[in-house]
């Protein structure tokens, strides 16, 4: 692969990981900033009622869902720049074929090729 096209993923794989952890700090800081209940408005010395507690557990194991797959593709984005590093990066770590550009556009933390990958998701899918 060109020195340009590396640089090129790099740096959209930078942008991707910046946004991600970005976006987790949004996350973090909305669950973090302000008790549940002066969250809601509620100041009172007496409990908020049962479907609002609900709804905040859901709304926080919705982010702590969110911030785990965001965490986990931010793996993925890491082990891609330590390929470029490496000069690995666009070979299939199965094959060791060359990954198509335009999947590396699509995924560009991609590790294997679309024919792997497929043979992969068939796999485990039983099929």
């Amino acid at each position: 692969m060109k020195k340009t096209d590396l640089k090129k993923f790099e740096a959209l794989l930078l942008k991707k990981k910046a946004e991600l952890l970005k976006e987790m700090g949004i996350i973090l800081d909305a669950r973090t900033s302000k008790p549940i209940k002066e969250a809601h408005g509620d100041l009172s010395s007496h409990s908020y009622h049962m479907a609002d507690q609900g709804t905040d557990n859901m709304e926080q194991e919705m982010a702590f869902i969110y911030a785990s797959k965001s965490g986990r593709l931010i793996y993925h984005i890491d082990e891609a720049l330590r390929r470029i590093e490496k000069g690995t990066y666009g070979k299939c770590t199965v094959c060791g074929k060359a990954i198509s550009s335009a999947r590396l556009e699509a995924v560009p933390h991609a590790r294997m090729c679309i024919e792997c990958k497929s043979a992969e998701e068939e796999k485990k899918a039983g099929r």
